[in-house]
């Protein structure tokens, strides 16, 4: 019996968002989305009942890629989702499932089979975060007034946030069935904007620190001192992150605009032509988000083994104030700001040649990291050139000048989707570590704001595909969107 027949009766008993049941109205589609982003908020604004004080973020430098909240039910953020694509494309990758996505069984036991490691990824990462270290620690006034132990409020903050982790996972089905887009996108763009909106506007009577225009207020009133021209460029005057800012915004748009476009024809409607884009960044910025959760689950498992064990050998990693400052894990710990690379501008951060390898370390993994999920997301969503000529041939279309064949279209898809796809990962990850190393608006991470820039676009697209299928309902009957 294989594993597929074990594992069927619970797979497909995994609840589900159900599919609709025809085709949703742009309109419906929008209203959807903007039910679940308000839901979004609300959650984020949530904390946790429970929680002391004292406590850690576990993953504080990558919060804004994770689109979670510290300390309120979005905790997990979409980690768990996140974590759950890694494993399965890796498995995907080694041809271990043997599901074939085209087979609707087959999709069903994927679909319950992801959701299934979700689930199990909310218990890894939600139990250390609460039953191990000082990461959400319970409050022992509550524990007191209760009558109850510690143990009582940690099982407690526990389910919260095992709660906040399956509803993120259900919202994201939503989206991806009866909205615009995708929930995991949705999210990082969410959190990221909002975070930005607080880098210009924030106050510190909003409990913010003051953003780039209360700044400038400031100094043009004479209430804040600028020292010379790095107060002008850095703090307060922000100059650098605001230009910073515009550059990744500009570049990611640049980069997500050049494509090769492969003329195509109907077979059947005269004068009806088409182009297939093979865009720069073929397989989206889905890649950086997975190497950057995986880094993310990597400097966690070191944080929960210092707090575990209290000391580690000095080769794997040495801690202070909950970071890696040396050792194994502070080499795989992403440069983040100019502090921490920037030795001749800031106080030193480290030695330069240990700063100088640890860039060097952060640029193979990333680039490498990103080309080769790239290829991984090619291959098990159905973007490669034997499935992409498939669905070219379904539809009714042809490459003008070649035989209506779908090898012969396989052929002419294998001189750039591969190339494409590795290049693009590459150029993504190089852009992400780039980012990351400049000074942003709002703190966010550079990684962060190239995501929500492209993932931005992609919605932009998307919506304009929306619109143009529904002002022309005999476009989506052509190429099967009913």
């Amino acid at each position: 019996m294989s594993w597929k027949e074990t594992a069927e009766p619970v797979l497909t008993r995994m609840p589900t968002v159900s599919q609709p049941e025809g085709h949703v109205p742009f309109k419906r589609k929008l209203s959807w989305t903007a039910g679940i982003l308000v839901m979004y908020f609300f959650l984020a604004n949530v904390t946790l009942f429970g929680l002391g004080s004292g406590g850690s973020d576990a993953f504080g430098q990558f919060r804004s890629i994770l689109a979670g909240t510290s300390g309120s039910i979005l905790q997990l953020g979409i980690g768990p989702i996140v974590t759950a694509s890694i494993v399965l494309q890796l498995l995907g990758g080694a041809n271990l499932l043997g599901l074939d996505t085209d087979d609707p069984r087959d999709q069903i036991l994927y679909q319950g089979l992801q959701k299934l490691l979700v689930v199990v990824m909310i218990f890894l990462t939600g139990l250390p975060m609460v039953f191990a270290g000082d990461f959400l620690p319970a409050s022992q006034s509550l524990a007191t007034t209760l009558g109850v132990g510690p143990g009582v409020i940690n099982v407690l903050l526990f389910a919260q946030i095992a709660v906040g982790g399956i509803l993120i996972l259900f919202m994201d089905e939503v989206i991806s069935k009866w909205g615009v887009g995708s929930g995991v996108g949705l999210f990082i763009i969410a959190n990221i904007s909002q975070r930005i909106l607080g880098g210009l506007f924030g106050t510190q009577s909003l409990g913010l620190t003051n953003g780039f225009f209360p700044n400038w207020v400031g100094i043009a009133t004479g209430s804040v001192a600028v020292n010379g021209l790095g107060g002008i460029l850095l703090e307060p005057g922000k100059l650098a992150a605001l230009f910073t800012t515009v550059l990744i915004f500009v570049t990611v748009v640049y980069a997500e605009s050049v494509r090769v476009e492969i003329p195509l024809s109907h077979a059947r409607v005269k004068g009806a032509r088409g182009r297939f884009p093979v865009k720069l960044i073929y397989a989206s910025v889905l890649p950086i988000i997975l190497v950057r959760a995986l880094t993310a689950n990597i400097q966690f498992f070191g944080q929960i083994l210092n707090s575990q064990l209290g000391s580690l050998p000095s080769w794997f990693a040495v801690y202070s104030n909950g970071q890696a400052v040396s050792g194994l894990m502070y080499y795989l710990r992403p440069v983040r700001g100019p502090q921490q690379w920037m030795w001749f501008v800031y106080a030193p951060a480290g030695e330069p040649l240990d700063i100088m390898v640890r860039v060097a370390v952060d640029l193979t993994i990333t680039i490498g990291g990103s080309a080769i999920f790239a290829i991984f997301w090619v291959e098990t969503t159905d973007m490669g050139p034997e499935s992409t000529a498939k669905q070219i041939q379904n539809s009714g279309m042809q490459i003008p000048g070649f035989r209506k064949n779908p090898q012969v279209i396989e052929r002419v898809m294998e001189r750039y989707i591969p190339q494409v796809t590795v290049i693009g990962g590459a150029l993504v990850g190089l852009l992400a570590v780039l980012a990351n190393m400049l000074p942003t608006l709002g703190n966010v991470s550079g990684t962060g704001l190239l995501l929500t820039v492209s993932i931005t676009y992609k919605l932009y697209e998307e919506i304009a595909e929306e619109q143009m299928m529904e002002m022309h309902p005999m476009m989506r009957q052509m190429f099967g969107s009913d």
